[in-house]
Parts: structure tokens; sequence; C-alpha cells
């Protein structure tokens, strides 16, 4: 988070370096040069008289397609105003999942009490320790991390939140703050039975990617994008203090939303473009080139390949209509031709899927396999079955040829 480290004054150094002392010297060092050498760069590309690191990035309304919308910024929590804001809080994250581990790593590197919770002895907590958490400091069992934090970042999984409700509730007392990145339990409470308490503040902080990703970027001075909600303010600054996590979490820029929406728009997409729908539509266009005699070569190329390395990329970085015009008059021509037609194809479909994340269905359906005494085993099987299917295994192959290629071993 370069522009944001940038900013620390010397005092607000010192004092993360000290709480740097108890995780290996040279995870607080990687970062820190990453973060200076982003500023650097930065710096000497802007003109004399001009702050690189305040520039006019900061909470503003823009117009998002002719609906205006108001976005929060980091610029506007230097490293020394959000130690401020944050001295007299334990942040304790519960859960070190993929979510878990980012945000409290980036929060700590950001120089704030943070403590991590989860079961004692466990895959998390060697994980934890492996990360510099130190058993009795800053990593306890889950029952007294929340007792000794004041914000409880509840990060376990859905199914996990709700299996570990009725004992965890008692202990989130008032003058806590309920912290989630995810809408689900809360807003599904009649299947989770998750009720938070009627005297603290709920709010939540959802980076739009996965929890690696969201360390990565941060590693990297970038930040991710997030989305913050308030589902109950007892303080009056509920809001505040969601935009405020948000920075400390590694957020670049927020936008606003509500526990409901959050959770309707995620399960929606992870079921549709973002995971579901794409590898429906990779096999089944794979399976109709090999059925028509191409080589498995061939159809991973054309299916995957030039996709994912060639033409999502320009979508990302330019847009659609960019790369409708990056491409051949012949590709572009019978694009635009077909799209439409996709379109109609799949609208029912999709309309379909919202309504069953809105009523329910799929919230069901996630408690109760990830709920199983068996489910790792049986989320190992069906993985599996992706794993072996002769468009990702000629997928191995395609990707082994690349110039950056490296095993994965490595």
């Amino acid at each position: 988070m370069a522009s944001i480290a940038a900013r620390s004054a010397s005092q607000s150094l010192r004092r993360s370096l000290a709480k740097a002392a108890v995780r290996p010297a040279t995870q607080s060092a990687k970062y820190s040069l990453l973060a200076r050498a982003a500023v650097n760069r930065a710096s000497a590309a802007t003109p004399a008289g001009v702050s690189a690191v305040q520039g006019a990035r900061g909470v503003k309304t823009l117009d998002f397609a002719g609906t205006k919308e108001t976005v929060y910024e980091r610029s506007d929590w230097p490293l020394p105003k959000l130690q401020e804001y944050f001295k007299n809080d334990t942040l304790a994250m519960i859960g070190y999942g993929s979510q878990g581990h980012g945000q409290s790593l980036n929060a700590r590197d950001n120089g704030l009490n943070v403590i991590v919770g989860v079961r004692e002895g466990g895959e998390s907590w060697k994980q934890a320790i492996g990360d510099g958490w130190v058993p009795g400091e800053t990593l306890f069992p889950i029952e007294e991390a929340i007792n000794r934090g004041t914000i409880i970042m509840n990060l376990l999984s859905d199914a996990a939140q709700s299996q570990t409700w009725p004992e965890l509730a008692p202990l989130i007392t008032k003058g806590k703050t309920l912290y989630f990145s995810h809408g689900f339990s809360v807003v599904y409470k009649e299947d989770t039975k998750v009720v938070p308490p009627k005297d603290v503040d709920v709010i939540l902080v959802a980076p739009k990617g996965s929890g690696r990703t969201v360390r990565t970027l941060f590693k990297e001075g970038r930040g991710i994008n997030s989305s913050i909600a308030v589902w109950q303010d007892v303080t009056g600054k509920a809001k505040e203090k969601a935009i405020a996590l948000g920075v400390a979490v590694g957020s670049g820029y927020m936008y606003e939303t509500t526990f409901e929406k959050e959770v309707y728009s995620d399960l929606y997409g992870e079921r549709g473009v973002l995971m579901g729908a794409i590898q429906g539509l990779f096999l089944a266009q794979y399976q109709v080139l090999r059925k028509n005699g191409h080589t498995p070569s061939e159809a991973f190329n054309e299916t995957v390949e030039e996709a994912t390395q060639s033409l999502y990329p320009l979508i990302g970085q330019k847009g659609m209509d960019y790369m409708y015009n990056a491409c051949s008059t012949t590709a572009r021509r019978g694009a635009l031709d077909w799209a439409p037609i996709f379109e109609k194809a799949n609208l029912p479909i999709f309309e379909q899927l919202y309504e069953s994340v809105r009523n329910g269905t799929e919230t069901r359906k996630s408690l109760e396999f990830n709920g199983r005494s068996t489910y790792r085993e049986d989320l190992a099987k069906e993985l599996a079955v992706i794993d072996n299917q002769e468009i990702w295994r000629a997928g191995k192959v395609v990707r082994s040829l690349r110039p950056d290629y490296k095993p994965e071993s490595e």
C-alpha cells in the first residue's frame, strides 16, 4: 500500500517496527521495500510542486454510466490518522483462511493492534505461527481472542459461522464491533441462526477478490477494491469505522452497498460468469471442437489459452469495446453477431440463478454440503472430476509451453 506507507511519519514507522518484532524480519523488510520503491517511482513521475501521495484521490462522487455513486479512497486515511483512530482497539481476526490471512497481515503491517483466534493446534494455528503470530501474545484460541478484542472480525467459513455462533454470540458484548466480509450469515439468519446482539455495531468490508489477491496487491502498493455496508449502527460511527477498516485491511477504494446486496451479488457472480458459467462454457466449446476432429491442444488454445492470456486481459485493461477493436475484422463481425444470441439463450438461466440466490436455495445447499463431516473428502472428489477432464489435462501441457512457465513445485 505504497501511498499510505509513504505518508507514515517517523513516529508511526517506529510503532510499526516495534509491532513487527514478533514476526520474521524479512516479511516487514520486504513490504517496506516494496512500498518505498512504489512511492519513489510515483514521486519521480510527478511534476514539481505536485504531491505524488496526496494527488486528488479522496472520497468523491462519480458518475457510473449515468448513476452517481460515492467512492471512498484510502488517501483520506493516511497511516498516522489510521493508527490514531484505532489506537485503543484490538482487532481480533477469527479464522485464518484465505481472507483472514490476507486481511490480518495487512492490518498488522499498517501498524494496528491485531490478534488471531483459531482452534489451538489445528492447521490454521500452525500456519499463523509460520506467519509470525505468537501464541499467548498475538495468537489465541477463538474464545480468548474474542474476549481480548474490541473489533471482532468473524472470517470463519459461512458454515463454521453458523455452527459456532451459539458459543460465540455471548462473548460479543456491548461496546465491541462485529465485522464480516460476507453478508451470508446475517442475511440468511433463518438458516444460519446468526443474529447479532442488539447493542453492537455490525459492519462489513468485502474485498472483491481472493484473500491471496488482497495480500499481494497490498504488498505491491496497490490495493483491492472492496464493498462496505452497515447492518447495525449503535454508536453512530459504524460507517466511518467500516471505511477505516477497509483501508486497514488493504482496500484501495471502497463503494457502499448493503449486506443483502453484497451477498446476493457475490453468490450470483460466483455461480455465474466468475466461476460456474465460465467452466460450463469452456467445457461446452471444447467438447464441440473435439467432436469435430480438433486436437486437444488446438481445442484448448482456441477455448481457454487465447481467452485468458490474450483477450480477457484486454477487457480488464481497457474494456470490451477495446478488445473487440484489437481483434481482426472477421473475429469482430462474428462476435458482434453471436453476442446477442448468447445473451438471449443465457438470460433465463441467470434469472433462475438470481432467484435461487435470493430465496435461500443456494444458501441451504452450501450450508448442507459445507457442514458435512465428510466435506473435505466430498469436495476433493468433485474437484478431481474437473482436474481429470481432458480440457484441463491438456491445459497443463499448454501452460508448460509458456516462456514464463515455472513448475508448480517452485
